[in-house]
């Protein structure tokens, strides 16, 4: 068990408790590359920089602030993260970690999972949603490798329902309330930073997968290990390479997050209260 880890996990929440008062978040979203405008939408919002926090992520890349924010979204208790640690920012596992596991601590139950993804099916187009199904780990790592920390988790964990089915209906539900296109599909994360080939794509097709990304898969599964039940959503920003004629760049992909960030925000408030 690495004792400074769990030292970190013990402190940050004693920080985050000590300052959000009388909130009790059962949920805590994740929110991905240009998706942070949710966390804005809260009410009796107390923030956080998660350079406060022990253990918690250095962040580099743009779209992704760096914040926990705490308050209260369409009247329920919240906790927002305004952005990740990338794996291809980064070989060390646990500033994931202490975010995930420091929720866990507070009493999160469910972590929502958003990324910025790029389409591998002519059907789910761009500015559209899909809810995350399943996934593929083609990221050649595993954030778990490695001693286990006995106290969050077992050595062995099942990720036959990594992507909760009932939590996926209750999506959908919420997507159909408000007339929202809500795809669903597998995800499957590349390392990155590099996008994909032309022919990693029809790699990805042929083995399955309708949305293509770098992050979330890590999160899933360190919160799995945890307890924490999953639900996520990929916000489409580009068709995959060799799937049209775009010339895909971070900057392209933050653009068209805000097309989707609309709906996606209407979908996890609907989510929310029902």
């Amino acid at each position: 068990m690495n004792q400074t880890h769990k030292q970190n996990v013990e402190s940050a929440r004693n920080i985050i408790s000590g300052k959000i008062g009388a909130l009790k978040p059962k949920t805590a979203i994740i929110l991905g590359s240009g998706l942070g405008g949710l966390a804005d939408k809260m009410s009796n919002a107390v923030i956080i920089p998660y350079q406060d926090l022990p253990g918690f992520p250095v962040l580099t890349v743009p779209g992704h602030t760096g914040e926990v924010i705490a308050g209260k979204l369409n009247g329920i208790d919240v906790i927002s993260l305004k952005g990740r640690q990338h794996f291809y920012e980064t070989g060390d596992a646990y500033p994931l970690k202490t975010m995930i596991r420091t929720c866990a601590a507070l009493g999160v139950e469910t972590l929502f999972l958003s990324n910025a993804a790029g389409s591998l099916q002519p059907q789910i187009r761009v500015g559209e949603l899909m809810a995350i199904s399943d996934h593929i780990n083609y990221m050649g790592f595993n954030p778990l490798v490695g001693p286990n920390d006995d106290d969050f988790g077992p050595r062995f964990v099942p990720l036959s329902e990594a992507w909760d089915p009932e939590l996926n209906k209750k999506l959908k539900a919420a997507a159909k309330k408000h007339g929202i296109s809500l795809h669903e599909g597998v995800y499957i994360a590349f390392r990155g930073p590099s996008f994909e080939t032309a022919a990693e794509i029809r790699m990805a097709q042929k083995m399955g997968a309708s949305a293509v990304g770098m992050s979330s898969v890590p999160d899933c599964i360190i919160a799995r290990h945890c307890g924490l039940k999953v639900v996520g959503c990929s916000c489409i920003t580009n068709m995959g390479e060799g799937l049209s004629d775009e010339k895909l760049s971070h900057e392209h992909t933050l653009a068209n997050a805000k097309r989707a960030a609309v709906n996606f925000e209407k979908l996890v408030m609907e989510f929310l209260a029902s």
